[in-house]
């Protein structure tokens, strides 16, 4: 078991994480990794801009709650949108990312930045 004294640093690799890929799903949108550039102005491109300036701020912990928090919402939209018309059920259509995203940032939006991070830095 672990000890309880690693949950802050756990937590802040789980945040870090969790703004990485992020930032690397919105720039993969447009173009890299093999990722095609969307039209400008489309609702994949405004995905794109959010992913990417969204998941480096819960990276590097700056404005964590509200970046989180949209984060959250837009994988909720997201899921809606593109998996439910699909079916209800996320292991059914394709949106078990969107709804793991969804709830993963929610929680970084109730918990804030923790440690490691440009807000708690900013607090002291």
């Amino acid at each position: 078991m672990i000890p309880e004294r690693y949950a802050p640093t756990t937590y802040a690799l789980m945040r870090i994480v969790f703004g990485f890929l992020w930032f690397f799903h919105g720039i993969a949108k447009f173009g890299a990794f093999g990722g095609q550039i969307p039209a400008f102005g489309t609702l994949v491109f405004t995905a794109g801009v959010l992913e990417t300036v969204l998941g480096v701020l819960i990276m590097i912990g700056l404005f964590t709650r509200p970046a989180a928090f949209l984060a959250s919402g837009q994988m909720a939209v997201a899921y809606w949108l593109r998996h439910n018309p699909q079916g209800l059920w996320p292991i059914n259509n394709g949106g078990e990312l969107a709804a793991l995203y969804c709830f993963g940032f929610l929680y970084i939006a109730t918990r804030g930045a923790g440690i490691l991070s440009v807000d708690g830095s900013r607090r002291r």
